[in-house]
């Protein structure tokens, strides 16, 4: 058995006896087998130089372990001692045999090794069970300790010494010390002092006659007593023994002599600044193991890679992409947005092709700015641009240049166009730029010099590039309109590519991207009702379903934008995996889409029978107002089932894509929104609040009517609105005088009023169909298309959603087929 084995042996004999057995740092019985043959003298040595710090277990496993260890060397000399006959016989052994015999022999010593471990442990159980009758043998647990554990020990153990050692002798010193009154009248007028020694200007040895001893004396190296006391300065105990030994007459020529030393302890250094020394140690630690920790991989072009640390800061955080590195989106995974992409794919053709353009004498655009809303496939079209341009591709977030360290983000852009310019040609892409692109301050609110630095330095960098450096820059913001107005001028961002919310065909387009990755039941029923077909049949078959489920899909979403496109397919996929069903079908895609519009169905909401009804003769005023007025959108369903946070119920609407509206369908919509309220009115004796969320709305579009659109004929075509003011969003003033907001608030009333009226009357005329569909909604919950049709006929207007009457015809919500409900 080896010396660390025998160690760990002792170790958990002697703690195994204590009142919880066997416990070593884990709760339950713990083993502990160390796995390293090294340090086990080093370990004896440094706990035979402070075992008065150990306690009394410590000290009796670590003899111990020294009588075994004994007791092994001995058991190694008797075994190392051959016979003559046998050392001839290995002299006769060919070297070849020798040579194969070494690998056995390495397995063979593994194995011994093993075997000792499993002899060590099963020792070691016996023995705790034997203590202990209560342990079972799930109750032991095996640790192994390696080097590194080792050495952090042995370290910690040093530090613990090394302070304790001067705790010690600090304490040692203050107790040896005495003022300097005390020493006056004990010594100085007895006459026992021979000589006074001034040590380092702030403490004074005063040597004594022999047998002057007490308690606070203590032996010189000469052999002669001695008491030490500190003085506040060289010139105060000077002149305060001239005074003393003037008052005691005591002649010139016998006066005490005093001399003066300079001694140094290395304690008396060290303790000063030890603490500094290892705060900073520390830091330092903490710091490489942090920029070891993150290095490695396609992590950054000139980023704080291995060892750098602290020194590092200053570098750029770009992540690099190149021909090596898998990027998986490409631009075929990009839809919805094909002017956008063509214009970056021009940028990817240059730069793999630049003699093609350069020859015409034409030069590329520096840069451009990617904006539009949230969602829209800004970051997207870069990814896609990363896995296609074939070219350097650097990646950073524009928070990455903003430190708390002044000087870091233009230190990191002036780094990051370096790496650029030394792989060119390459491309830059700096997602949210608005972070540091933010319009400079003007000196009326107070500024963020570290990011005008920062912006400053882009600016540079980027005015300052030279047509073959073929560095191109792309942005990407949502902000647009908050950007430094030197950014975005021609030389600097050239391009401004607009990526806006798709429209029906994007939506198709992006909805077919998204259904290709999963399990769809109509590509089932294809392969189960057509197996004889041939695969280009089936192709076909198969782009004729995802064409109709893509456009029936992108009818139902209007104002979408890809991340929402993205999030309802994978809903409806969960919606099928939560259901236990083998693929998904188009009621699940329905029931994400109710989702993402509406809310979570909160089923554990119940309502009881008189709001149940409130809120049915409420939704049924919606749908008949939207029924009956031409400028309405298309209802699709109605519910009183609770979703999201407060809504009891809703009707949902199909809106069609249009950028201009009228007049007309603004009055409409606040006609539609009133319904609900109106339709209180007429059926209850009372109101509830369930119409609040109604007035906001209405109020919102008549104010829109007539301080932004002119819609109102007596303030004609001025606009009032304050909401792109350079304030920080917050209203300082109005733009307008009290008489002009008196007026704004009598024409804001009056529109509300007309459509009151006019719901009012709409609704008194159709009191009748209201009741039937309040009752039905009672009773059902959820009313469809086809069941307003069945209930108060088809509706008097054709629909002005061509979407609609391309791809929905007839029902938009199908529901979950009866098969499949069962």
């Amino acid at each position: 058995m080896s010396l660390v084995r025998r160690f760990a042996v002792s170790s958990a004999r002697r703690i195994g006896r204590g009142p919880h057995p066997g416990t070593v740092f884990s709760s339950g019985i713990g083993l502990r087998t160390i796995g390293s043959k090294v340090g086990v003298s080093n370990i004896n040595s440094s706990f035979s130089l402070g075992q008065r710090h150990l306690s009394m277990s410590s000290r009796s496993a670590f003899q111990f372990s020294r009588r075994l260890s004994q007791e092994q060397d001995d058991k190694q000399k008797k075994d190392n001692k051959v016979k003559p006959e046998e050392k001839e016989d290995e002299k006769e052994v060919k070297p070849k045999e020798q040579e194969q015999e070494q690998p056995d022999t390495k397995k063979e010593g593994k194995k011994k090794k093993s075997v000792e471990e499993e002899e060590v442990i099963k020792e070691l159980k016996e023995r705790i069970k034997k203590n202990n009758p209560n342990v079972k043998d799930e109750d032991f647990k095996v640790f192994t300790i390696g080097n590194a554990q080792l050495r952090n020990f042995l370290v910690s153990l040093g530090l613990s010494i090394l302070v304790t050692a001067m705790l010690v002798t600090g304490n040692s010193t203050q107790q040896e010390q005495l003022s300097f009154q005390d020493f006056k009248v004990k010594y100085l007028e007895k006459g026992l002092v021979t000589k006074l020694i001034v040590i380092n200007k702030f403490a004074v040895e005063a040597e004594l006659i022999q047998g002057a001893v007490s308690d606070q004396t203590f032996q010189t190296s000469t052999g002669h007593p001695a008491v030490v006391f500190t003085i506040g300065s060289v010139e105060f105990f000077e002149d305060e023994m001239k005074k003393i030994q003037d008052k005691l007459e005591i002649p010139l020529e016998e006066r005490l002599s005093i001399t003066y030393e300079e001694r140094g302890s290395w304690l008396n250094y060290i303790l000063p600044i030890l603490p500094t020394v290892l705060l900073i140690g520390g830091l330092w630690y903490m710091t490489i193991r942090r920029a070891g920790g993150g290095a490695g991989g396609a992590g950054g072009a000139g980023g704080s890679g291995g060892a750098g640390g602290m020194f590092s800061i200053g570098k750029s955080k770009a992540k690099l992409f190149n021909q090596e590195t898998d990027v998986k989106i490409k631009f075929k995974d990009v839809a919805g947005c094909n002017e956008s992409k063509e214009e970056i794919m021009e940028f990817v053709k240059f730069l793999q092709d630049p003699t093609k353009y350069e020859k015409l004498g034409a030069k590329i655009p520096r840069g451009a700015i990617l904006s539009g809303p949230p969602g829209t496939g800004k970051t997207l079209l870069a990814k896609a641009t990363a896995g296609e341009a074939g070219v350097p591709f650097l990646s950073v977030s524009g928070s990455e240049f903003v430190e708390m360290f002044v000087g870091v983000g233009a230190s990191r852009v002036r780094d990051l166009f370096k790496t650029a310019r030394d792989m060119a040609p390459a491309i830059i892409f700096v997602d949210e730029i608005d972070a540091i692109g933010k319009e400079r301050g003007n000196g009326k609110m107070g500024g963020n010099d570290e990011r005008e630095n920062t912006l400053n330095q882009l600016l540079v960098e980027m005015d300052g590039f030279e047509s073959q450096d073929h560095v191109v820059v792309l942005a990407g913001t949502n902000r647009p309109d908050i950007l430094d107005k030197a950014l975005l001028r021609p030389g600097r961002f050239d391009r401004h590519i607009s990526i806006d919310n798709p429209d029906v065909e994007g939506r198709k387009d992006i909805f077919k991207v998204h259904l290709n990755k999963l399990t769809l039941k109509v590509l089932e029923d294809i392969q189960a009702h057509n197996k004889d077909i041939t695969f280009s049949k089936y192709q076909e078959l198969k782009n004729d379903a995802m064409d109709k489920l893509a456009g029936r899909l992108s009818a139902l979403t209007p104002g979408f934008a890809g991340a929402d496109i993205a999030n309802c397919c994978n809903e409806g996929a969960l919606i099928a995996a939560r259901e236990d069903a083998h693929s998904v079908d188009v009621y699940h895609f329905e029931q994400a889409i109710e989702r993402v519009v509406a809310g979570l169905e909160r089923k554990s909401r119940v309502m009881n029978l008189e709001e149940k009804r409130t809120v049915a003769f409420h939704e049924a005023g919606h749908a008949i107002c939207g029924w009956f007025l031409e400028f309405a959108d298309p209802l699709v369903k109605v519910s009183i089932i609770p979703r999201g946070q407060g809504a009891l119920g809703y009707a949902q609407y199909l809106p069609k894509d249009q950028y201009l509206v009228s007049e007309e369908q603004f009055k409409h919509r606040m006609i539609m929104a009133l319904g609900g309220r109106v339709s209180e009115e007429l059926h209850f004796p009372t109101v509830t609040t369930g119409a609040s969320d109604d007035f906001k709305k209405v109020t919102q579009m008549a104010q829109q009517m007539v301080t932004s659109l002119g819609m109102s004929n007596k303030l004609g075509s001025i606009t009032y609105s304050n909401s792109e003011g350079g304030n920080g969003g917050f209203k300082v003033h109005n733009t307008y005088s009290e008489t002009t907001a008196r007026t704004i608030d009598t024409e804001v009333k009056r529109f509300i009023d007309e459509a009151y009226d006019a719901c009012h009357k709409l609704l008194s005329e159709k009191k009748e169909l209201v009741d039937i569909v309040a009752e039905e909604l009672f009773a059902k919950e959820v009313l469809t298309r086809e069941d307003m049709i069945r209930l108060i006929g088809p509706r008097p207007y054709t629909e002005r959603n061509d979407a609609f009457d391309k791809y929905i015809q007839g029902d938009a919500f199908k529901g979950k087929p009866k098969a499949a409900s069962a």
